[in-house]
């Protein structure tokens, strides 16, 4: 076969090709449409999804950093003339600033800004004397999956618990915590705070024991220097 009549047919069917091609398009014009569309559409429907979660997160946060302002908002001194915008006790600024916890965590719930806000929520309940409402949000915060904020969540949980005479539940948390310790919470304050609940309860060796261990492994930390004063109280 020469040369010529190779390209002829090639170029036959490079024809024959564009033409079927040409054909199904024609009978599928329609689907191919709606595919496309359909495509563009969801494609739209991502790029406005991400950007309504990008604004959402700054919004979260703008919020959550407002109430934290009022959280560490300075309290009045005595004698002075109070300010606009200054407590005069920590039981109104506690007051306030649990409003907006819980109102952040309600406005921007399903996000991780909520589950702050909840930890947050928690401790200001505490701080007011509502045990129940303290022991819901903290118990919430509790399950992140940000370890550092569930330890968090679990020490306030724990000191709600002591506070209202359930040690057991307490001992239960601060072994979780020292089980999985984390940056915020380290397996020496859990401890720490495992011994004064033994000690509280009468059970000196235990508390003496877990001094002993934590005053080892900490020996030139400030948990390993508290342990150390315990068991060598000054007289």
């Amino acid at each position: 076969m020469d040369t010529q009549t190779r390209h002829t047919l090639k170029n036959d069917k490079f024809a024959l090709a564009a033409a079927n091609s040409a054909n199904w398009f024609g009978e599928h014009r329609a689907d191919i449409l709606r595919w496309a569309i359909g495509a563009i559409v969801v494609l739209v429907v991502v790029i406005g999804g991400l950007a309504w979660l990008g604004m959402r997160s700054a919004s979260a946060n703008t919020a959550l950093g407002a109430a934290m302002d009022v959280y560490g908002t300075p309290l009045a001194v005595p004698g002075e003339p109070v300010e606009a915008g200054v407590y005069t006790s920590g039981v109104d600024r506690a007051k306030e600033a649990n409003r907006e916890f819980v109102a952040v965590a309600h406005n921007f719930r399903g996000t991780p800004i909520a589950t702050k806000a909840r930890y947050f929520a928690g401790v200001t309940y505490a701080e007011l004397g509502q045990a129940g409402n303290a022991e819901t949000e903290l118990t919430a915060a509790s399950h992140a999956w940000n370890r550092d904020l569930a330890n968090l969540a679990k020490l306030a949980l724990a000191g709600v618990y002591r506070q209202n005479s359930r040690d057991g539940e307490a001992i239960e948390l601060y072994n979780q915590i020292a089980a999985k310790p984390s940056s915020t919470v380290t397996a020496a304050v859990a401890q720490l705070n495992l011994a004064d609940v033994y000690a509280a309860e009468g059970k000196t060796d235990q508390a003496r024991t877990l001094w002993a261990k934590i005053k080892d492994a900490d020996k030139d930390g400030a948990a390993g220097s508290i342990a150390d004063q315990k068991l060598s109280p000054k007289q």
